[in-house]
């Protein structure tokens, strides 16, 4: 669940009907920095480093020996969801034969995908797999994300990702747990720029499972309204009578440049990065169901304000 702490809205919305317009929650807006290129950098390296190998009829399990690690390895740096170490990088380069127009490529590519991202000065307190799915939604053109025990961490509120800071971690010091509330709070900013767009399907349970007190929760239902109220951000909801997935899953759609797109399914400690187009198709297609029994735009929106007009 690690993977759904984030943070909070950026746009404020008013809304465009009198039982809407009663909700009258903060709207304030956060100024961002450009996004950084290096996740995608990172894309372009590893799908480099695969075109060289499979030109040259080599397997994963064929050059795992050359950078000392498994299949597993070789292919999390080819999909480029692992940050590329340079001698792994240069190794695979020197064994591929690579001549001197291709090495200056690699090093290029290779200084970009180095340059230091925002999140890392958190890693003392994220987990290395929530790390990955913070630097691909950098760089996605699209998110589409089904929870159904949480708010979606890109809508969180900051005080309802405390609340569940505090839930997971019950052991961590003040201070950690507002490192790790930060975090949350930085990822949400990629939605101040122009993408990516965000469907978000919850299911309706979510809105009545308590995070923290009554204000607490009003000001999340509040946030998901203004963030229903943007262009940019679908927010819908599953009502109880429907069945779902028993666990969270996020799809990514990616810009030309690297792989098109990638399932994210999140477990209690761990995750799975999906990429194999068979297994891609299924999770496409349990998405397109979900948006199909998902309430319309505007029910949704009715009962989110019904879920807050019980926490006053």
């Amino acid at each position: 669940m690690l993977g759904t702490l984030s943070a909070f809205c950026l746009l404020g919305v008013r809304m465009p009907t009198p039982r809407l317009a009663r909700l009258r929650p903060d709207a304030s807006v956060v100024p961002l920095q450009p996004a950084p290129s290096r996740a995608v950098a990172g894309r372009l390296l590893g799908e480099e480093l695969r075109r060289w190998r499979e030109s040259r009829g080599l397997t994963l399990k064929d050059v795992a020996p050359v950078i000392r690690g498994s299949t597993s390895k070789i292919s999390r740096l080819e999909r480029g969801e692992s940050p590329p170490k340079p001698r792994d990088v240069r190794d695979l380069a020197r064994h591929y034969g690579l001549g001197q127009q291709e090495m200056q490529l690699v090093e290029r590519l290779l200084e970009q995908a180095q340059d230091c991202e925002w999140y890392e000065q958190f890693s003392d307190v994220t987990p290395t797999y929530l790390r990955r799915l913070i630097q691909l939604e950098g760089s996605a053109k699209s998110i589409c994300t089904f929870e159904n025990q949480v708010v979606p961490g890109l809508l969180q509120t900051r005080e309802y990702a405390r609340e569940l800071v505090r839930l997971v971690m019950p052991g961590a010091s003040e201070d950690e747990i507002d490192r790790v509330v930060e975090l949350r709070i930085r990822r949400q900013l990629i939605l101040a720029h122009g993408v990516p767009r965000l469907t978000a399907l919850l299911d309706e349970s979510i809105l009545y499972r308590r995070r923290g007190g009554d204000r607490v929760m009003r000001e999340q239902m509040e946030h998901l309204l203004r963030a229903a109220g943007t262009a940019k951000v679908n927010v819908r909801v599953i009502k109880l009578d429907r069945v779902t997935p028993p666990h969270p899953i996020t799809h990514l759609v990616f810009p030309e440049g690297g792989p098109s797109e990638l399932a994210y399914v999140e477990l209690i400690r761990s995750a799975n990065y999906v990429t194999q187009t068979r297994a891609l198709d299924d999770y496409r297609k349990i998405l397109t169901h979900l948006r199909d029994i998902s309430a319309s735009l505007e029910e949704s929106r009715d009962i989110i304000v019904e879920a807050a007009e019980r926490y006053r």
